[in-house]
């Protein structure tokens, strides 16, 4: 067996391999596994046959049946292309009471404490299975953790309660809005500005479906919540557009303008209405600018779907951690996770991780060490009980 080592000495390693999204995971998914394996643990990996350089793993221990808690959490990072950094983003760092990293609270802080666990669990002897999955691409539109949650099943015995330890201070987070994701191109007709309307200019119609979504967000913004609208912030689903290009010079129409556009639904709100509203909003425009000239269109590309997380009716990860907390009260974000996707998957799931997500994406992202040190706490509470229970 080898040395068992610390949740800091994990996440010091983990810090270590700059896992960004655009580039490999797997010198960190080796790593892991090698460390699993030095302590009897089979992992297994997924690998994306579409990138090949980026794997998926996941681990079990204790008994081998159904029921485990499982601990999920993601390995990839965002840039730090062009933050201002005071010290290098992956070494991890102490100053004040806080320790900085990238991914250090999203989510390495939350992986070393789950790998932690795992080899706790396997040393220390279980009744109930513990149960590791981490995902990649969680960062690029949660695309990774479907085809891991499926290929999980045939490999190991289903769990009944998931914990995705995306940073929440160590709350219990029940239920968070879903978040989809459209690539839309705009092609119009190209002539010279001083006889635009002989063309289509396709940035001027992209405008169009952009504003379109600031009136769609006044309204809902306008409209009574439902109860279960009403606990999120803020309480309605929203459009957003981030990104957008297009053209070629300032005095032709443009030909092609490329845009996001995407939304974050509440959870009692369907996916496909909003998509059927967003689908007539874009044919309503494509038929004015096809008035123009025949060749113009609007294609629209699915860039991520990930279903919201619903509450659940006595749920069994709910229950698991808020008697390990002692957190009783409601909490619900607006941000998506890879929870929903577990719980569309037939698994009970919430979101409780150590950290604030405040600091995700930051320059000079930290966690602190109390919250570090809680998460900790949680995870021995976790290992106790499963020692106790069958």
């Amino acid at each position: 067996m080898g040395n068992r080592l610390t949740p800091r000495e994990i996440l010091e390693k983990l810090v270590s391999f700059p896992t960004v999204s655009r580039d490999t995971n797997l010198p960190l998914v080796d790593w892991v596994e090698e460390y699993l394996a030095a302590h009897g643990i089979t992992a297994h990996r997924w690998i994306d046959p579409d990138q090949p350089h980026k794997a998926a793993l996941f681990a079990h221990v204790g008994p081998w049946q159904e029921g485990a808690v499982v601990l999920s959490g993601h390995t990839d990072v965002v840039p730090v292309d062009g933050q201002p950094w005071t010290s290098d983003p992956f070494t991890l760092t102490e100053r004040d009471g806080k320790l900085y990293g990238r991914g250090a609270t999203d989510m390495k802080g939350y992986d070393a404490l789950a790998i932690w666990a795992l080899v706790e669990a396997q040393a220390r002897g279980v009744k109930r299975p513990l149960q590791l999955a981490l995902s990649f691409d969680e960062e690029v539109g949660c695309t990774g953790a479907p085809p891991m949650i499926e290929a999980m099943q045939p490999v190991l015995p289903k769990g009944s309660a998931v914990i995705v330890g995306e940073p929440s201070m160590m709350r219990a987070v029940t239920g968070h809005k879903g978040g989809y994701g459209y690539w839309v191109d705009v092609w119009g007709f190209e002539v010279h500005s001083s006889l635009m309307h002989t063309g289509v200019n396709a940035i001027m119609e992209a405008a169009k479906v952009i504003d379109w979504a600031n009136t769609v967000n006044e309204a809902e913004r306008a409209r009574t919540p439902s109860d279960v609208a009403a606990m999120f912030d803020p309480p309605w689903t929203t459009l957003h557009c981030g990104l957008i290009e297009g053209g070629t010079a300032a005095n032709i129409t443009a030909k092609h303008c490329r845009f996001d556009l995407g939304f974050r639904a509440v959870p009692d709100e369907g996916f496909d209405d909003w998509r059927a509203r967003i689908d007539t909003k874009l044919a309503e425009v494509e038929a004015a600018m096809q008035g123009v000239h025949p060749d113009a269109r609007i294609e629209i590309t699915p860039r991520f779907a990930v279903p919201a997380l619903k509450p659940e009716d006595n749920g069994t990860a709910e229950a698991l951690v808020r008697a390990l907390t002692g957190d009783n009260a409601s909490h619900v974000v607006s941000y998506g996770t890879e929870a929903g996707q577990f719980q569309q998957a037939g698994y009970s799931a919430l979101v409780c991780g150590p950290g604030d997500i405040a600091q995700a994406h930051q320059p000079d992202e930290f966690i602190t060490l109390a919250q570090f040190a809680e998460g900790q706490d949680f995870m021995a509470r976790l290992v106790t009980r499963l020692q106790q229970e069958a």
